[in-house]
């Protein structure tokens, strides 16, 4: 597993408006559950993550609405 396979997700999450916006309303009900999609995400498009490197690339962007789905979803994050 790997940080930049965090990164690359990310970026291919945030490019696809329809997926952000249901993990993002799914973070907000379900947020381990959220963070479950996207780590099984990652294995759908070979990019393997764990729960922690998911959790440490969204906390690591400068991005205010990345940093605001993490305030909303910290439970589960």
């Amino acid at each position: 597993m790997s940080t930049s396979n965090a990164a690359e997700l990310y970026s291919r999450i945030s490019a696809d408006q329809e997926l952000t916006q249901t993990l993002f309303r799914q973070a907000l009900q379900d947020p381990s559950g959220a963070l479950d999609r996207i780590v099984a995400l990652g294995q759908e498009y070979g990019l393997p993550v764990s729960r922690e490197e998911v959790r440490s690339h969204v906390a690591s962007l400068d991005d205010s609405a990345s940093k605001q789905w993490l305030l909303k979803a910290r439970g589960g994050l």
